[in-house]
């Protein structure tokens, strides 16, 4: 099956809750509909989940080939709806490469665009216009009209776009029910909301009466053609995963790869105090370790099978999962909790700076030996750090960012997430 973008000219739009909405109504209708989201996210799929029952895929037009991304979006037979990242022609310097608009051309999808119009009338034909003769290349389909005040604002907004000839597609009212908490790294995870299911439900509801879901499921219901793509090797046959709300940040098609190619995956919970698994391969993922970290420092079964398990097989952590591998996290608070020490850095969240870019990678060590595309997102702030690097990294722009990560013996990690193989 076929595909559409819901995209909008920024961020802020309101573009992730009415994507949750229309795939819940979508889902309540009898209809099975599968989701991805565009660009390196884990908090918003982890929604896209809850809302249809299915796993969601990241698809980055930066860091996965052509193939892969077809590959991906086209696995599942049926209808898949993409959340868009930020504004539809944005993406990493210096070209905008990794962008939706990316994504529309190289999977030949219609974007439907989101446009926030609380503050406008007639110029949102202006800018909707702009959107839609940009690129040829890229289908605006349809527009979406957000924050609408009123009915007599939403004909003004219609009378502005009716000389374009663009369809809309729904005209939204301003719901501040519909809002979503933030915190430090974005949105809370879906895990931590105890309403998620009444939040998407209300979501939905606001989606079936003032947006046309038939019509949007219609410019999805393209035929398409599978496509084979090379997978992540996994990097053993017996993998433990750590996963809970402290390491939740890890890739589902990684994990998928891992396992269609016969892995043995089994997870386990750092902050239950579970002991690591027996594997070959024991994998920290990213999340927020920094909220938890008194309770992780306290959790001395999961640190000392940590620690063994480091003496017998390869073990990799990626930010958090990094941060947790290290001497100590210190909170915001300035407190200093003790963490597994298996690699010689402390890390600090009281002390914040944000690191953000997509990282181009070239690892020598281990399972990360080779090259690797991957992104960084963080506030926590390395305060000490010696050994060897596990990684050579080079920005988006191909700048020299020198070395990141440590490895030393079986134990490697970096602030990086990889997202596939270059």
């Amino acid at each position: 099956m076929g595909g559409v973008i819901l995209s909008a000219p920024s961020s802020g739009s309101g573009k992730t809750t009415l994507t949750l909405g229309l795939i819940r109504a979508a889902v309540r209708r009898g209809v099975a509909v599968v989701s991805a989201k565009s660009g390196p996210d884990y908090i918003d799929p982890r929604f896209h989940a809850a809302a249809s029952g299915m796993p969601c895929v990241n698809l980055d037009a930066w860091a996965m080939s052509d193939a892969r991304l077809r590959s991906l979006a086209f696995e599942a037979n049926m209808p898949l709806i993409i959340e868009g990242a930020m504004g539809l022609f944005d993406g990493a310097p210096p070209n905008g490469k990794g962008s939706s608009a990316d994504l529309a051309r190289i999977l030949g999808m219609p974007v439907v665009l989101v446009v926030d119009a609380g503050k406008m009338a007639g110029s949102v034909a202006a800018v909707v216009r702009g959107f839609m003769i940009h690129d040829p290349a890229v289908h605006v389909a349809g527009v979406i009209l957000n924050n609408v005040g009123s009915p007599r604002h939403e004909a003004m907004l219609r009378r502005a776009l009716a000389p374009l000839e663009i369809t809309v597609l729904g005209a939204v009212p301003r719901m501040a029910a519909l809002a979503t908490p933030s915190r430090h790294l974005g949105l809370m995870q879906a895990s931590e909301r105890n309403d998620l299911d009444a939040f998407l439900d209300a979501a939905a509801e606001v989606v079936a009466a003032h947006v046309d879901v038939s019509a949007i499921l219609a410019l999805a219901g393209g035929e398409t053609e599978p496509v084979a793509a090379p997978r992540m090797a996994p990097p053993a046959q017996r993998i433990a995963v750590a996963q809970d709300q402290a390491f939740g940040f890890n890739y589902p098609h990684m994990l998928a790869d891992w396992h269609a190619q016969g892995a043995e995956i089994a997870v386990f919970s750092p902050l239950a105090d579970e002991a690591v698994p027996e594997a070959d391969f024991v994998f920290l993922p990213g999340g927020y370790p920094e909220l938890h970290a008194g309770r992780l420092a306290a959790n001395m079964c999961f640190l000392k099978s940590l620690r063994n398990a480091a003496q017998t097989s390869e073990v990799y952590g990626e930010c958090g999962g990094y941060m947790t591998l290290g001497k100590a996290i210190i909170d915001a608070d300035g407190i200093s909790h003790e963490m597994a020490g298996l690699l010689d850095v402390t890390t600090s969240f009281a002390s914040r700076k944000l690191h953000l870019g997509y990282r181009d990678l070239t690892g020598s060590a281990g399972a990360m030996a080779g090259h690797w595309k991957g992104h960084e997102f963080h506030y926590s702030t390395i305060v000490s750090q010696t050994g060897d690097p596990l990684f050579v990294a080079k920005d988006a722009e191909g700048t020299e960012l020198g070395h990141m990560g440590l490895h030393k013996g079986r134990v490697s990690g970096s602030y990086a997430h990889i997202i596939d193989q270059a």
